[in-house]
């Protein structure tokens, strides 16, 4: 799939452009790559299909953007990002994954010490040399290093949201062939894990050739790595490494339960067949020579004992012994989910109209959704002011009115400033149906202010939601600290909900934490903080965080129908 190349690239064209102050251009491709990112299809089969113009068919693609992608489609480059390139050669992509360091700011380090990459960074950074230029200084110079530790700590995995699509993609292709009955992807992405590694795939088949003939030819293999009868490796034009193994039917529970992980809770499994006698390896569970279970996930663990543990709940955190004791929580199912409670359309930052967001919505079967634009001091996010939320109030009015199937939610996300303070008056958020209230500077306050900051936030009796709680971006940022402990109590004090922003990027709140908030009473809500239509069908991977949490049904407030969702709210 091209998309994401396509994607990445935008970006880094609209991040060039920001280099150097253009006017209009970094905002444009900022929005092409998001509307990119939407595209579940592959956009090389679209082109094949009917060229420009079938690209030209997806929302938000005009024939600009359409050319380019047929352009990276044929020669595989766009000419307008090399010339950039070779204007300032520095690897754009992982210097601004740097905590502090945005397109200008790696400009003046290119011009003034020649780094290109994030090993020239590191060695000007301890030789103390960014310490000594103008604006920059030792507390900046600190915070490049400590965010270059980070950021080499995510390198070779991917985005949970960026390869889950591809996966898929891969089950459903070998599932189609013939004598195929069964292919699943194992490993961290069944688990739903953040960002994952690698892909494994397992499968049933009667024709181990043809199947590893197929897989070792699909369009996304950049190189085979190693072919067997029974696995194939193979590495993938994004980096990533593949395995697709074929087992026979009745060790397939057991080699996906293997395969699946992870390697704590698998030690565990073992220490408890060992304890019975047993012996449990990918092949099934035995009794000296004779298989007792493997067929199945599940005879396997009655077989031990144990209650059914779901994929993603497997971490050793706990599960085992709640598994023993019948106490497993009923997981929220993916399917409980009525609506999505974080949205913004082209009135702030998003890409496509109000109207335009509930009819993408609608089609996904959401029963409501809650338009949530910037509102406050957010100028580069287009965070609104009092006087035009009141208008885009009536515009959410007008689009609700318009469309039928599916309630549209008055909401805003509005800036916490320094001292806890919301950035709009509280007469016009009394006017909201949702407000959720977040962070977007000052994340270097100490652990105790940020604290009192965000507990000052919850005291206000509008902010709904606290949004993208830990202001984490994977890969990029580690968040601000708070002391999460004194954060729930006052959560459940206010009646504050805390979000569990859905967006790949944050996955925030982390499933840890979200363990420790539900035990602690509080309520949770789901946002994909969608900039685009497409980005609506991440709503999937906050649900994913729930569960791993170990969240039920009456956890999550957008489990609730809207008119029970406002009752909530309004008390």
């Amino acid at each position: 799939m091209i998309n994401q190349s396509i994607s990445k690239i935008f970006y880094q064209i609209s991040e060039y452009y920001a280099m150097d102050d253009v006017a209009f251009k970094p905002q444009a491709y900022e929005r092409a790559a998001r509307v990119i990112e939407g595209v579940e299809d592959d956009l090389a089969d679209i082109y094949e299909k009917g060229g420009v113009k079938s690209l030209m068919a997806i929302e938000g693609v005009g024939q600009g953007l359409a050319e380019k992608i047929e352009e990276f489609i044929k020669t595989g480059k766009i000419k307008e990002y090399e010339k950039l390139k070779k204007a300032c050669p520095v690897d754009l992509e992982h210097l601004t994954l740097v905590q502090g360091l945005g397109p200008k700011s790696v400009k003046v380090l290119y011009e003034k010490l020649r780094v290109k990459t994030l090993q020239d960074l590191e060695k000007v950074a301890r030789a103390g040399k960014i310490a000594k230029l103008p604006r920059f200084g030792k507390k900046t110079q600190d915070n490049i290093l400590r965010g270059l530790e980070y950021v080499k700590g995510g390198q070779g995995r991917v985005l949970l949201g960026d390869i889950l699509p591809l996966a898929r993609k891969f089950e459903a292709r070998l599932a189609g062939i013939k004598g195929v009955s069964a292919a699943v992807a194992a490993g961290s992405i069944r688990r739903r894990k953040e960002t994952v590694g690698d892909i494994d795939v397992l499968a049933i088949t009667d024709d181990s050739a043809k199947a590893m003939d197929y897989f070792c030819n699909i369009p996304e293999v950049e190189k085979i790595l190693a072919k067997g009868e029974n696995k194939s490796s193979v590495r993938l034009h994004n980096g990533l490494n593949a395995d697709f193994l074929v087992v026979p039917e009745e060790s397939f529970g057991a080699a996906l339960q293997y395969f699946t992980g992870n390697k704590d809770h698998n030690i565990e499994l073992r220490k408890i067949a060992e304890s019975k006698k047993y012996k449990l390896n990918e092949y099934g569970l035995f009794h000296g020579k004779k298989s007792v279970a493997g067929k199945t996930e599940k005879e396997i663990y009655e077989k031990l004992g144990l209650e059914y543990i779901e994929p993603e709940m497997r971490e050793n955190t706990g599960e085992i012994e709640a598994a023993r004791e019948g106490n497993l929580p009923n997981l929220v199912k993916y399917e409980d989910v009525k609506g999505d409670l974080q949205m913004h359309s082209t009135w702030s930052d998003g890409s496509f109209s109000i109207l335009e967001m509930a009819e993408a919505a609608k089609k996904l079967g959401r029963e409501y959704i809650a338009i949530t634009d910037h509102a406050g001091y957010l100028a580069i996010a287009g965070g609104m002011k009092e006087k035009k939320l009141l208008k885009y109030m009536a515009e959410i009015e007008k689009a609700d009115k318009k469309i039928s199937g599916i309630k549209i939610l008055k909401g805003a996300e509005v800036d916490i400033n320094k001292d806890g303070g919301l950035e709009i008056k509280d007469e016009v958020l009394a006017k909201l149906d949702i407000v959720l209230a977040s962070i977007h500077d000052n994340f270097k306050m100490d652990k105790e202010a940020m604290t009192k900051r965000v507990c000052r936030a919850m005291a206000n009796p509008h902010m709904d939601i606290w949004a993208h709680p830990s202001g984490r971006v994977l890969g990029r940022r580690e968040g601000y600290e708070v002391d999460w402990n004194i954060v729930f109590k006052q959560a459940v004090k206010t009646g504050t909900a805390i979000e569990i922003n859905a967006y790949p990027e944050r996955l925030d709140l982390t499933w840890q934490n979200v363990k420790r908030a539900i035990a602690m009473g509080v309520k949770l809500s789901i946002g994909t903080d969608a900039h685009d239509a497409g980005h609506l069908g991440y709503l999937e991977l906050g649900a994913s965080v729930a569960r791993r949490g170990w969240c039920e049904k009456k956890d999550i407030i957008n489990c609730l129908s809207w008119e029970d969702l406002l009752n909530f709210l309004n008390k």
